[in-house]
């Protein structure tokens, strides 16, 4: 499950475009929307001032270059550690992952992850553009970061009913990723995109210290019909 594009809320648009652009990310400005193309995915940022809670968003790094990639971010951006001062988490029971967590703007909780079920990329023949296509970014463009951002590989999602949720994506093609859903959280895709659902009070992980975002969410993912979670929560 390849995440093409999420639309998502920030409560300030200039922080957004700013953190992105220091991550070497292409960004463009126009018409009240920030977008961001991460690797093969795109983000689109509106502002709604009134939201409340904080976005998570991961990002695929290549598979061997995890120590590289933590060394870097730890330089140009906060990382968020856990209760004992731990920086670096293996991922849950059967995901094979390692990631390094970091504060986004507008209180987002970032992640670098890899994925170590996913084969390292060969290299490209040539220079890859930084130009995103008028369809869902299909390359990953060029980027100023230490280690290739390959794509958003996770959203976080706040449900109301996690397991109710689901058994909606089920219906749609998608499973739970590698352990059975809980009432709490559950993971729903592959190893290549993932919907992480919680329930509205699970805060979010490392920290526990910022409730999930209620604020709208809508994913490109290649479902033949889109599916709504929630109010404002669509899959499509």
């Amino acid at each position: 499950m390849d995440i093409r594009q999420a639309q998502l809320a920030t409560r300030s648009l200039d922080d957004t475009a700013r953190f992105w652009e220091r991550l070497g990310c292409p960004v463009d400005r126009a018409d009240g929307v920030v977008e961001v193309v991460v690797g093969s995915t795109r983000l689109l940022f509106q502002e709604l001032p009134g939201m409340t809670g904080a976005l998570h968003l991961a990002i695929t790094i290549p598979a061997g270059t995890f120590d590289v990639a933590a060394a870097w971010i730890a330089e140009i951006a906060t990382v968020l550690v856990d209760a004992d001062g731990r920086d670096e988490f293996e991922g849950p029971p059967n995901w094979n992952s390692r990631s390094v967590y970091f504060e986004g703007p507008d209180q987002q909780l970032l992640e670098l992850i890899e994925r170590r079920d996913l084969a390292a990329p060969t290299p490209a023949s040539g220079p890859a553009s930084a130009t995103p296509a008028s369809g869902p970014a299909s390359a990953a463009p060029a980027s100023a970061s230490a280690v290739p951002l390959l794509s958003v590989s996770e959203v976080g999602i706040a449900v109301p009913d996690v397991l109710g949720a689901v058994e909606t994506l089920r219906r749609a093609g998608l499973e739970p990723y590698a352990n059975p859903a809980g009432e709490g959280f559950a993971a729903v895709g592959d190893v290549d995109g993932l919907v992480i659902l919680v329930s509205p009070e699970r805060r979010w992980f490392p920290t526990a210290d910022r409730l999930p975002s209620t604020a709208p969410v809508v994913l490109d993912v290649g479902l033949d019909t889109p599916v709504e979670l929630t109010e404002g929560v669509v899959l499509r």
